[in-house]
């Protein structure tokens, strides 16, 4: 049997995005990031007030004979990225009115299923000029796993509440358009690429969806925000860009991305992922004795460890939770929060056992 074929890790490839896909090997892709071709459909020049002409998206990428050429176009290319995909990869489509919802029915069609829908809220909007329509505010990024079995898929739930201020994050993201020395310019001052996308946004879903070490793919990479920004992450990138000129720029932009140190990338885990410590766990390994006395908060209630990982109040034996609960009166308690043992002259409580045991498992040495 051929050896698996090895990932370009960390490179642009110019080429054809479908192409270039078919390349690389089945199920090696954590996530991907595509921020396709938008099909705009614009027809003559778009001027501002004072006559001056607004730099649209008018190049020859964007353009397509009908909507069943950019549907084709579409599935192609999904199908392509469905198959690099790992069994537990997501992928996060990015598109305006004009295409995201026949890219969410080709979604949905080829067998993906859907997570979310995200509204990315411009608070930099460009207006509308012409008065005739509400001005576009927003673009909607489409969250999908690889099928609806799709068990694992990474979402750092913890993460996200830590980067909202400790608030659930919701699925509409008030985030600024790329402006100012982060927008990558020529010589003679014009905007590189035109839909260059904010680092913030990508930031933001690859914090969300990705782990340190992830490969991550964009299949129509432009001016690389995916790239320097998976790289300030400690995340792999491959970026597929059929312009040479935006790769070239993509490449001198990520060249001089520095690296954030691995203690600094590491994000806020979800206590669902940590591995499970019963409390015998804590008693066979020495760490409390048969006959240590613990107590609440206050030291109000008491209960005696046993050897079986129990614990025995003056009426009544049960697990650490189940005792918690019964001298409250309650119907339910967390026995690792609940009670205390005394640590230098401080009641501290037991869950400091149960990390200092999660501790070992992470780093045996």
């Amino acid at each position: 049997m051929a050896a698996p074929a090895k990932l370009p890790l960390d490179r642009i490839l110019i080429g054809d995005s479908i192409a270039e896909m078919n390349k690389l090997p089945a199920e090696s892709i954590d996530c991907i990031f595509a921020d396709p071709p938008y099909n705009l459909q614009l027809s003559g020049e778009l001027r501002r007030p004072n006559d001056s002409v607004v730099d649209a998206v008018d190049d020859d990428w964007d353009k397509f004979g009908s909507f069943g050429e950019y549907d084709a176009f579409s599935q192609a290319w999904l199908q392509a990225a469905r198959r690099l995909l790992k069994p537990n990869g997501t992928i996060w489509v990015i598109g305006s009115y004009h295409n995201i919802f026949r890219l969410g029915a080709q979604l949905q069609d080829l067998g993906f299923w859907m997570l979310n829908d995200v509204i990315w809220r411009k608070t930099n909007p460009m207006p509308n000029f012409r008065g005739k329509r509400f001005t576009n505010a927003h673009e909607t990024l489409i969250w999908c796993a690889k099928s609806q079995d799709a068990k694992g898929y990474t979402f750092n739930y913890d993460a996200m509440k830590a980067l909202n201020d400790d608030l659930q994050m919701r699925s509409d993201w008030l985030i600024p358009i790329c402006s100012g020395s982060e927008r990558l310019r020529g010589a003679d001052g014009a905007k590189t690429h035109p839909t260059q996308k904010p680092e913030a946004l990508l930031h933001r879903v690859l914090i969300a969806s990705t782990k340190p070490g992830d490969v991550v793919l964009d299949p129509f990479f432009g001016s690389g925000t995916t790239g320097a920004v998976a790289k300030r992450l400690g995340r792999h990138f491959i970026g597929i860009e059929r312009d040479a000129t935006y790769a070239k720029a993509a490449e001198r932009r990520i060249s001089i991305v520095q690296p954030v140190a691995p203690d600094d990338i590491e994000v806020t885990r979800s206590k669902r992922d940590e591995p499970r410590i019963p409390f015998g766990w804590v008693v066979e390994r020495g760490l409390l004795a048969p006959g240590t006395v613990l107590t609440d908060q206050s030291g109000r209630f008491t209960a005696k460890v046993r050897a079986d990982g129990s614990l025995a109040t003056a009426n009544a034996v049960g697990s650490i939770h189940k005792m918690g609960a019964h001298v409250m009166g309650a119907s339910a308690c967390n026995g690792w929060a609940f009670w205390h043992i005394e640590v230098e002259g401080k009641r501290k409580p037991i869950d400091i056992l149960r990390q200092k045991l999660r501790a070992e498992m992470a780093d045996p040495a």
